[in-house]
């Protein structure tokens, strides 16, 4: 049960973040900005002392762990690839052009147009 208020005030002080926002429309950018930084950060750090807030955390913290066992490709690999999706999406581009043309071509001509 708890855990649910803390959510719910979590939920609370983002949407009052976002509505000082607007309700500080006379303010300057910076002070409406800041207001929603701080909702966010208030909101975050109540959240982050519910029991799904710690949870999420460790979570987040494996995906970085997983992510730097990834192996990457080198430039060259990311170069290569990049230009044979862009070789096929030409290749793809001229064959549907041709194939559109033909079918106007064909209807045009079946309708006695041409």
């Amino acid at each position: 049960m708890q855990d649910k208020v803390k959510l719910a005030v979590a939920i609370l002080l983002v949407i009052a973040g976002v509505a000082g926002f607007y309700a500080l429309a006379d303010s300057l950018m910076i002070v409406r900005i800041i207001s929603v930084v701080a909702g966010l950060a208030a909101g975050a750090a109540v959240a982050w002392t519910s029991v799904p807030g710690k949870t999420f955390y460790a979570f987040a913290q494996e995906s970085v762990v997983e992510t730097r066992k990834v192996v990457w490709p080198t430039r060259k690999e990311t170069i290569q690839t990049t230009g044979i999706v862009a070789a096929f999406v030409v290749i793809m581009a001229i064959f549907l052009w041709i194939v559109d043309g033909s079918l106007v071509w064909l209807v045009r001509l079946m309708m006695g147009r041409e």
